[in-house]
C-alpha cells in the first residue's frame, strides 16, 4: 500500500510572514496494481483550500459561524413542538456538547502526526481507516453533503429572493415578474461571480465575515422579535396534541432529532478551515482554531438558544410544520412586522446563503482540481479555476430546478451524512491516537462513535418514515 508523508519546512520571509514548503515522500510498498500506479500528489500550494496559510482565529472565527448558522436553525422551534419544553431543551443541550466535543477531537486530530497536517477531512478518514475504507465511507458523504448544502443554499437563496421582491414591489409589480427559477438563476450567477474572485478558501474571510454578521443578524431579531410582539392567540404547549396516534408521535419524535442534530452543520469543513492556519512546532494551528472554535460557538449558542425557546413560546402549536420560523414571519408575523424590518431579515438571509456557498464550495473546487493537478502535473490555469466553479455552480442550479422540492428532505440528506459530525471524529480519534483498549477515554469516544452512526440511521428511517405517511408533492421541473 503506497503511504505518503507530507513534511512541511516552516520558514520566516522578510516581513515576518510563515512560509510553508512540501516536501512530499511517497514510500512505495507494493500492494496492488492500483497502488503500484497511484497518480501524482499535487503539492498544497496548488490547491484552494491550502494554497494561503495566512488565516487566524478571527477568521476561523468568521468561517466556523458563517457555515454553522444557516436557516435550518428557523425548523428548531419545530423540535420543540414535538418533544415539549423540557425535552426539547435537554435533547438540544446535549447535541450541543457533543458536536462541540466532535469538533474538539477533529481540531486535535489536525496535526496528530508528527510533520503532516490533515487539512482535508478525506485525508484524516484516509489516515484513520486506511486508503481503501477511508474513501469509502467518506468521499461520498463528504461530496454529496458539500454539493448537497450547496444546492439547498439555491433554492433557499432564490426563494427568498423572490420573497423579499414581492414585499418591495408587490404595487409596482411587472406584467412579466421573474418565475422562481429565474431567481434561482440570479441567486447562482451571483455566488458564482463572487467564487471567481475567491481564489482560495482564506480569501474568503471577509465574505465569511459579512455572512456571519447577517446570520447572527437575522437570528437575533428573530428571538427579539417573538419576545416583543408576545405568544400568539390560542397557543398551546402540549407535544401529544400535535400527533394524535402512537405511531406518529414516535415518528415525530425521530423527526425533532433530526431537526436539532442537522442544525449542527459544518463539520465537514472544520479540518479544512484549520489547514488555512500557518503552524510551526512552536506555534501549533490548534491553539489558534480551538480559540475561533469558542469564540464562534459561544455566539453560536446565542442564536440557537433563544430563537428555538422564543419561537416555540410565541406560536406552540401553531407553529407551522413546513418551513417552520421562515414560513410564520411571512404569513402570521407580517401584517403586524413592519417592512423594512422583514425586508432586513430577507436580505441577510440572501446574503448568509451567497456567503456560506463559498466555503462548502470550496471543498468540491480543491477535490475538482485536485484530479486536474495529479494528471496535469502542474497548478491549474485561471481558465480551468473559472470552468470548474461554473461548471460546478451550473450542475448546482440544474439540480435545484429539477429537485425543487429538497428542502422537503432535508433530514433524509442531512441524516445519511450525520455520521461526519457525530460519529466519525470519535472513531478516527481511536485508530489515530490509539489509547489503551477499554480505558475511560476508549470506551466515550467508542460510544459516541457508535450512537453517532446509529443516530444518523434513526434520522434516516424516521425520515422516510414521515415521508411515507404524509407524501411527497414531486414537483420535478416546477420550482414554486
Amino acid at each position: 500500500m503506497a503511504e505518503v508523508l507530507d513534511s512541511r519546512i516552516h520558514i520566516l520571509n522578510d516581513d515576518d510572514e510563515i512560509i510553508s514548503k512540501n516536501m512530499q515522500v511517497q514510500l512505495e510498498q507494493s500492494d496492488s496494481k492500483e497502488d503500484r500506479n497511484e497518480i501524482y500528489h499535487p503539492p498544497d500550494e496548488w490547491l484552494p483550500i491550502t494554497q494561503s496559510r495566512r488565516g487566524n482565529s478571527w477568521t476561523a472565527t468568521f468561517h466556523l459561524l458563517c457555515s454553522g448558522i444557516g436557516t435550518q436553525t428557523l425548523s428548531l422551534p419545530i423540535a420543540f413542538l414535538y418533544l415539549g419544553w423540557f425535552w426539547g431543551i435537554m435533547c438540544l443541550c446535549v447535541a450541543f456538547v457533543w458536536q462541540l466535543y466532535t469538533i474538539g477531537v477533529l481540531v486535535s486530530l489536525h496535526e496528530s502526526v508528527p510533520g503532516t497536517r490533515f487539512s482535508r477531512y478525506l485525508q484524516l478518514s484516509i489516515a484513520a481507516f486506511g486508503v481503501k475504507l477511508g474513501k469509502l465511507l467518506a468521499i461520498f458523504p463528504i461530496m454529496y453533503l458539500s454539493g448537497g448544502t450547496c444546492v439547498m443554499f439555491i433554492i433557499t437563496g432564490g426563494g427568498t429572493m423572490k420573497l423579499f421582491y414581492q414585499l418591495l414591489c408587490w404595487d409596482c409589480s411587472s406584467k412579466h415578474p421573474l418565475t422562481t427559477t429565474e431567481w434561482f438563476l440570479v441567486f447562482i450567477t451571483l455566488a458564482i461571480l463572487v467564487s471567481l474572485f475567491c481564489a482560495n478558501l482564506h480569501s474568503v474571510a471577509l465574505m465569511s465575515f459579512l455572512g456571519a454578521t447577517m446570520a447572527v443578524g437575522y437570528c437575533t431579531i428573530l428571538w427579539i422579535v417573538f419576545v416583543a410582539k408576545g405568544k400568539v392567540d390560542g397557543v398551546v404547549y402540549d407535544p401529544s396534541e400535535a400527533v394524535s396516534s402512537e405511531s406518529g408521535r414516535i415518528r415525530s419524535i425521530f423527526n425533532a432529532l433530526g431537526i436539532i442534530a442537522v442544525a449542527f452543520r459544518g463539520h465537514n469543513v472544520v479540518l479544512e478551515i484549520q489547514g488555512t492556519m500557518p503552524s510551526t512546532p512552536n506555534r501549533s494551528s490548534s491553539k489558534f482554531m480551538l480559540k475561533g472554535v469558542v469564540a464562534s460557538y459561544l455566539i453560536i449558542a446565542m442564536c440557537f438558544f433563544p430563537l428555538a425557546i422564543a419561537g416555540y413560546w410565541a406560536f406552540g402549536n401553531k407553529l407551522p410544520i413546513n418551513g417552520g420560523v421562515l414560513v410564520a414571519i411571512s404569513t402570521t408575523l407580517s401584517y403586524h412586522m413592519s417592512k423594512p424590518l422583514l425586508g432586513l431579515i430577507y436580505m441577510q438571509i440572501i446574503i448568509s446563503c451567497v456567503t456560506a456557498f463559498q466555503i462548502y464550495s470550496m471543498v468540491v473546487y480543491d477535490n475538482l482540481e485536485r484530479v486536474y493537478a495529479s494528471r496535469a502535473k502542474h497548478e491549474c490555469p485561471k481558465l480551468v479555476r473559472m470552468g470548474i466553479r461554473i461548471f460546478f455552480g451550473g450542475l448546482t442550479f440544474f439540480i435545484s430546478v429539477a429537485f425543487p422540492f429538497l428542502p422537503s428532505l432535508a433530514l433524509i440528506i442531512g441524516g445519511i451524512s450525520l455520521h461526519l459530525t457525530f460519529g466519525y471524529p470519535c472513531l478516527m480519534w481511536i485508530a489515530i491516537k490509539r489509547p489503551p483498549m477499554k480505558s475511560a477515554t476508549w470506551w466515550l469516544n467508542l460510544a459516541l462513535g457508535c450512537l453517532g452512526t446509529a443516530l444518523s440511521v434513526l434520522v434516516v428511517l424516521g425520515a422516510v418514515w414521515n415521508l411515507v405517511c404524509r407524501g411527497l408533492d414531486a414537483n420535478f421541473f416546477h420550482p414554486r
